[in-house]
């Protein structure tokens, strides 16, 4: 299915072009509108009901059962061969814990194959002082088919090998593209602050890094595959789409975070013809020399 046929079923967009469509929204009722089996990617952060400024807090029980109504619907529009990456952080408790995470409270909510938790472990964070200082996010990596999924290892493959010349019995014993990541990723977080902002920072107060999300969507689609984010926020799992040759379909309720993400979608535009011309221009001094 091409990115365009998705208008007959979700309606005008709020922003398009040849590789986006955002539409604004509560996800629970725009992904009723997707066909089923036709989403090879979705990659997502829910709000971690934890009084954050694009959330209203829901008791626990509530939450959890909002969460399954979501990816069961998710579940119902991924392709036969497709991937569920799902980040979730942690929350507390009253009189049962301080942070626990999300996803042990979901477990048995989600109906996809589980094939693998990632830990992301970045290095900025809250400082604890009666508690070890939080350092990690997990992303759960969820399949429709255990038998038959997407994954491209070669295109995420670590160059950083130790040894890379090693040999036994004539032969390299390592791939010459690099070795397989390990379940941990140790990547930046978007940092803010005025001494200290990440490059990519955006007013988004819980983005994602464009890295982080580039290694899912090589890893789990193909070129030209659609990405779905059906809590797009700030833009990044477009960004990193697009980037990576990939189309994308987004939504989000916030009309803030919507401009932004348009916004980061424009510049790569921009950046893109910038490149073009650029080259135009190499060319043109190279067949007047």
């Amino acid at each position: 299915m091409e990115l365009s046929d998705f208008k007959s079923f979700l309606g005008k967009p709020i922003y398009e072009d040849k590789n986006v469509l955002i539409y604004q929204g509560d996800s629970l009722e725009l992904i009723n509108y997707i066909p089923e089996g036709s989403l090879p990617l979705t990659i997502t952060s829910p709000p971690y009901n934890i009084g954050k400024e694009y959330e209203s807090i829901l008791e626990l029980d509530d939450y959890i059962e909002w969460i399954a109504k979501w990816i069961n619907q998710v579940y119902r529009c991924t392709s036969s061969h497709g991937s569920f990456w799902l980040n979730l952080g942690y929350l507390s408790i009253p009189k049962k814990a301080k942070a626990i995470p999300i996803p042990y409270l979901i477990w048995d909510q989600v109906p996809f194959y589980l094939i693998q938790e990632i830990v992301w472990n970045y290095s900025a964070g809250v400082a604890g002082k009666l508690f070890f200082s939080p350092r990690n996010e997990k992303f759960l990596w969820y399949v429709k088919d255990p038998n038959n999924y997407v994954f491209n290892l070669d295109d995420i493959r670590d160059p950083n090998v130790k040894y890379p010349n090693q040999r036994k019995n004539g032969k390299l014993k390592c791939n010459t593209k690099g070795k397989n990541p390990t379940d941990v990723w140790q990547i930046p977080k978007v940092t803010s602050g005025k001494n200290r902002s990440s490059k990519e920072r955006t007013p988004h107060p819980a983005q994602f890094p464009v890295q982080l999300v580039s290694r899912i969507i090589l890893a789990s689609s193909d070129i030209n595959d659609i990405v779905f984010d059906p809590f797009l926020g700030s833009g990044s799992t477009a960004e990193a789409a697009i980037k990576s040759g990939r189309k994308v379909i987004g939504f989000e309720i916030n009309e803030n975070y919507i401009n932004i993400a348009i916004e980061r979608i424009k510049n790569i535009c921009y950046d893109d013809q910038q490149k073009i011309k650029q080259g135009n221009l190499f060319d043109i001094m190279v067949s007047n020399s």
